[in-house]
């Protein structure tokens, strides 16, 4: 098959890499990039527990000042895995979802317990600071990179793409559906995903391109990616 990636290459050069063994033909398209986001220094010691919503937050966070042994909440098995690698020893994973990580939270740490740390990007789909103050929790965001869209493609790669369309495309956050949206408009290929199965990380990630006429699609979490394979 023919298969579309549109994450950033770090975050899925290895997942590339492993369904080309599988024999799969596999095409790159980011639909995003990342930007670092100055930050004013923060007292690190000040709390108690620190929450990571995607493995970029740890990326762009300096973190050398850090209790390593602090509770860390994940929202996937990626970011857990980033948050391992950086040092951190007490971690908790979600499996990739926003509001199983704050039940996870409630569970694990009490309001009494003391401050979080919430370090995400600019841009979030789910407000999990609120909802976690709206609980009684006292929690600060520090955001620390921000997203761009991925504004214009190589010609020879549209020209590739239209001579043989991707059977399968995953799609990873509301801000990549958006970019890719927008080029397939600019581009005008709107008519040619008839017969491409789109794989989106959510409802609301897969509401943006439901303007498309799409073979099927499907909802799916990190790590899930080969097992869809074998639906379709």
């Amino acid at each position: 098959m023919h298969i579309l990636f549109t994450r950033p290459l770090e975050d899925c050069h290895d997942l590339m890499l492993k369904f080309q063994k599988l024999g799969h033909q596999v095409s790159h398209m980011p639909l995003i990039f990342l930007e670092k986001k100055n930050y004013k220094e923060i007292n690190f010691e000040d709390f108690k527990g620190i929450i990571f919503t995607s493995s970029n937050a740890i990326k762009y966070l300096n973190i050398k000042d850090i209790d390593k042994k602090i509770n860390c909440f994940c929202v996937g098995i990626a970011t857990e895995k980033k948050a391992r690698s950086a040092g951190f020893q007490n971690t908790f994973t979600a499996e990739g979802n926003v509001n199983n990580l704050k039940e996870i939270i409630l569970q694990n740490f009490n309001t009494s317990d003391g401050k979080l740390l919430y370090v995400s990007g600019e841009l979030i789909s789910n407000e999990l600071d609120k909802k976690l103050i709206s609980e009684g929790y006292e929690v600060k965001r520090l955001i620390n990179y921000k997203t761009n869209h991925t504004e214009k493609l190589n010609e020879h790669f549209v020209e590739k793409i239209q001579t043989n369309m991707p059977n399968i495309v995953y799609v990873y956050s509301q801000n990549s559906a958006l970019s890719f949206l927008n080029l397939i408009k600019k581009y005008k290929l709107n008519h040619l995903w008839m017969n491409t199965n789109l794989m989106c990380i959510s409802e609301k990630t897969s509401s943006v391109l439901n303007e498309i006429k799409w073979k099927k699609i499907f909802i799916f979490s990190p790590g899930e990616e080969e097992f869809l394979l074998y639906k379709i």
